[in-house]
C-alpha cells in the first residue's frame, strides 16, 4: 500500500512570464511563456529610443471568484519596457473566493519599466486582491500606475463592490524601500456612495509609484504644479519616499480625468529622463 500523494496545488487561471533584454539598442523578448487566460500580443516600438512595448491580454474578458493570475516580468540590464493592458480589468461577482493577481517585476542594473495598465473596474459584490513585488537595482527606473473605478449598473447607478486590496512591496538592492498597502471597502450597500470611507464623496482613485535616482524634491514640486489644475474638483497628494522615489494618490469622479493626470506625469518623466514624446496608448 502506498502513501497518499499530496493534492496538486490549484493551477493558475492565467500565467504569464516575460523576460525582456536588449539587442542592438532595442528591447526584445528573450524568454516568453503563457498559459490559460493570459498572454501578450506582438511587441511595438512607439518611437526611436528602442523601448519595447508589450500588451497583456486576458481573452476571458474578466476576473471571476476563485480566479488566480500569476505574472512574472523581468527586465534585463539596460533594457527598457513599456507594459500595458489591452483593456480595462473587470472584476465580476466573487460569491466565494476573491479574484487574485500576483505580480513580480525584476529590473536589472540600468533597466527601466513603465507599467501603465488600463483601469480596474470592480462590479457589484466583487472582491479583488492584487499583490505586486518589485525588485530593483540601485540605478533601475520604475513607473507603476493603478486606477480603480466602480462599475455601472444598467440603470446608471454605480455598483458597490465588496473590497479592493492592492499591495506593492518595492525592494531596491535587496532592501525594502516602500510598502504601499491600499484597501478600499465601500461599506454598507444601503448607504449613499459618500460612505466609501476615506474616498469621501469621490468614486475613482488613481495611484502612481516612481522609483528612480533622479527623483528629488524639486521634481515633486514641479509635478504638483503641473497636475493640480488638471482636476480642480479632485484631491491630489505626492510624497517623497524614504529613498529615490515618490508616491502619488489622486481622488476624482472620472476615469478620464485620472488618466489625463497620470499620463501628464508620465509624459514629463519620459521627456526629462529619456527624451521621449508624450505617451500614446490608443488601443482602437
Amino acid at each position: 500500500m502506498t502513501a497518499a500523494q499530496p493534492a496538486d496545488p490549484q493551477q493558475p487561471t492565467g500565467e504569464l512570464r516575460l523576460t525582456v533584454g536588449q539587442r542592438g539598442g532595442r528591447g526584445i523578448a528573450t524568454s516568453q511563456y503563457h498559459q490559460g487566460a493570459l498572454r501578450v500580443i506582438r511587441p511595438h516600438y512607439l518611437d526611436g529610443t528602442g523601448q519595447v512595448a508589450y500588451t497583456i491580454v486576458n481573452p476571458g474578458g474578466g476576473y471571476l471568484g476563485g480566479d488566480v493570475y500569476d505574472v512574472d516580468i523581468q527586465v534585463e540590464d539596460h533594457a527598457r519596457l513599456l507594459l500595458t493592458t489591452q483593456s480595462a480589468t473587470k472584476i465580476y461577482r466573487t460569491p466565494g473566493d476573491p479574484a487574485v493577481q500576483h505580480t513580480r517585476f525584476r529590473l536589472g542594473p540600468g533597466a527601466s519599466l513603465e507599467y501603465v495598465p488600463d483601469q480596474l473596474i470592480a462590479y457589484r459584490d466583487a472582491t479583488y486582491r492584487q499583490d505586486t513585488v518589485v525588485e530593483l537595482a540601485a540605478d533601475s527606473s520604475l513607473v507603476m500606475c493603478d486606477v480603480v473605478t466602480p462599475g455601472w449598473s444598467p440603470d446608471g447607478q454605480q455598483f458597490r463592490y465588496e473590497e479592493v486590496r492592492i499591495r506593492n512591496d518595492i525592494y531596491r538592492d535587496g532592501r525594502l524601500l516602500a510598502l504601499d498597502n491600499l484597501l478600499i471597502r465601500p461599506g454598507d450597500p444601503d448607504a449613499p456612495l459618500s460612505g466609501m470611507l476615506f474616498l469621501e464623496d469621490y468614486s475613482h482613485l488613481g495611484s502612481m509609484l516612481v522609483v528612480d535616482p533622479r527623483v528629488d524634491a524639486d521634481l515633486v514640486r514641479e509635478l504638483q504644479d503641473l497636475l493640480a489644475p488638471l482636476d480642480p474638483g479632485g484631491q491630489l497628494g505626492i510624497s517623497l519616499l524614504n529613498g529615490p522615489g515618490f508616491a502619488l494618490r489622486a481622488l476624482s469622479r472620472s476615469t478620464d480625468t485620472l488618466n489625463t493626470l497620470l499620463h501628464a506625469a508620465i509624459d514629463l518623466l519620459r521627456h526629462r529622463w529619456f527624451g521621449q514624446q508624450p505617451l500614446n496608448l490608443r488601443k482602437y
